[in-house]
C-alpha cells in the first residue's frame, strides 16, 4: 500500500481524534457549569450566601420566564439588540478594511502598531461625553462606543489571517495566472477565513460588552439600564431575571460562534495536512 492511500486515512483518523477530544472538552465544560449552578443553589438555599442580596438560580430562571411572559421589557431588549447589530456591522466591515489596509501598507502598519498594542489599555467609556457632544443625546454615542471597542479586534484578526495565508497558495495562484479578484476570492479569503471569523466573534462580544455596559452606567434606556434600575430599587427578582436572560442569550450566541469557529479551524488544519 503506497503513501498516497495511507495519507488520507491518516488525515481522517486525526480528524476523528480531534473531534473526540473537543467533544470531551465540551462535556467537561458543561459539567463544570452545571456543578457551579448546583453549588450556588445549595449555598443560597442554606443561607451560606446572604439571601437578601442573592437569590437561588432556580428563582432567577423563574423570574426570567415571568419577565418573558409579561413582555414588559421587550422594547428595551429590542433597543439593545438593534444598537448592538448596527455596532457589529460597522465594526466588522470597517475592521476588515482596516486590517486589509495594514496588510497591504507595511509602512502604515509600522506607524499604527504601537497604538494597536496599547489600544485596550485606555477605557473606552471615557469618550462617552465627547460622543454625546458629537452625536447628541440618542443611541448613536452607545453604538459608536460599541464600534470603537470592537473594531480593533476585527482589524487585528483580519491582519493575522492575511499574514497566515500559505505562500504556496499564492505561488499557485501566480502560476495559474489568476487575476487580482480571483486570487482574493478563491485563495486569500478562504485561507484567512478562520482568523477573520475569530475577529467577527470578538467584535460581537465586545460590542455587547460596550453597549450593555454603557447602558448600565450612562444611558436612560435599554437592557443594561433596566438591570441598573432594578438594582438601585432593590428589586432582586427583576434584576437577576434580566441578568439570567442576558447571560443565557450571550452564552448561546458565544457557544454557536465557538462551534463554527472550531469547524473552520479544523477544516484548515485538515487541508494543511492534506
Amino acid at each position: 500500500m503506497d503513501s498516497a492511500t495511507i495519507l488520507p486515512a491518516d488525515i481522517r483518523r486525526r480528524g476523528r481524534a480531534g473531534a473526540a477530544s473537543r467533544h470531551r472538552v465540551a462535556l467537561l465544560r458543561c459539567a463544570v457549569i452545571l456543578l457551579s449552578i448546583v453549588l450556588l443553589e445549595i449555598a443560597s438555599r442554606l443561607a451560606w450566601i446572604d439571601p437578601i442580596s442573592f437569590i437561588p438560580p432556580s428563582e432567577m430562571a423563574w423570574s426570567a420566564w415571568r419577565l418573558l411572559q409579561e413582555g414588559s421589557y421587550q422594547e428595551d431588549m429590542l433597543l439593545t439588540l438593534s444598537s448592538a447589530a448596527v455596532s457589529i456591522l460597522m465594526a466588522t466591515s470597517v475592521g476588515f478594511l482596516f486590517g486589509l489596509a495594514l496588510f497591504k501598507l507595511p509602512r502604515l502598519r509600522r506607524v499604527i502598531d504601537p497604538l494597536l498594542l496599547s489600544y485596550y489599555a485606555v477605557p473606552i467609556f471615557i469618550f462617552y461625553p465627547m460622543l454625546i457632544v458629537l452625536f447628541g443625546l440618542n443611541r448613536w454615542p452607545l453604538i459608536v462606543l460599541g464600534f470603537l471597542f470592537a473594531v480593533v479586534a476585527m482589524a487585528v484578526n483580519t491582519l493575522n489571517g492575511l499574514e497566515r495565508v500559505p505562500k504556496v497558495l499564492l505561488r499557485t495562484a501566480r502560476m495559474l495566472r489568476m487575476g487580482r479578484a480571483q486570487e482574493v476570492f478563491l485563495i486569500t479569503l478562504p485561507a484567512s477565513l478562520p482568523f477573520v471569523f475569530t475577529g467577527i466573534k470578538l467584535a460581537i462580544v465586545y460590542s455587547f460588552i460596550a453597549i450593555i455596559g454603557g447602558e448600565f452606567l450612562l444611558s436612560g434606556a435599554g437592557f443594561g439600564y433596566q438591570i441598573a434600575f432594578a438594582y438601585n430599587n432593590f428589586d432582586n427578582p427583576t434584576m437577576y431575571g434580566l441578568m439570567f436572560l442576558l447571560l443565557a442569550f450571550v452564552g448561546a450566541v458565544n457557544l454557536a460562534l465557538h462551534a463554527m469557529e472550531q469547524r473552520l479551524y479544523q477544516r484548515r488544519v485538515l487541508k494543511e495536512l492534506a
